[in-house]
């Protein structure tokens, strides 16, 4: 197989990588649209604190690595993050700044999840009883 074409697999997964990313930063934001979505993105938020804080390699940055050396190039070492954040926006950043970030990132998701669960909870609850009260007496309760 061409090299080029190793080149855009390894393209592919660092797009893929950077969509996830998103998707587990801003998701929290559409967890109002309703369980699915939110049942989606608290899934990816559970798998993305798995793999940034515990020693599994994120299987995006495997196959990033390996199209990268199929491709005729040498992969990069570290982690995805590690990799282009580092080097981009964190230069001289422990990787533990990179864990705890991902923590608060998450922890803001949930709180946005907690919000829209209430809201959903408030939404479906029965409305309150007006059985047996005189509406021209207001002060009944």
């Amino acid at each position: 197989m061409p090299a080029a074409i190793f080149q855009a697999l390894a393209a592919a997964a660092f797009l893929l990588h950077l969509a996830f990313i998103a998707w587990v930063a801003l998701g929290g934001a559409f967890a109002q649209r309703g369980r699915t979505v939110a049942g989606l993105h608290l899934a990816s938020l559970a798998y993305a604190l798995v793999i940034q804080i515990g020693p599994w390699p994120c299987p995006l940055t495997l196959a990033e690595q390996y199209f990268l050396r199929r491709a005729g190039h040498t992969p990069y070492q570290t982690g995805f993050l590690l990799h282009y954040l580092d080097r981009l926006i964190y230069p001289d950043v422990p990787e533990s700044w990179l864990v705890a970030l991902t923590v608060i990132v998450c922890a803001g998701n949930l709180g946005l999840h907690a919000r829209a669960w209430k809201q959903r909870a408030a939404a479906s609850a029965p409305p309150a009883s007006t059985e047996g009260l005189d509406p021209h007496r207001p002060h009944q309760a």
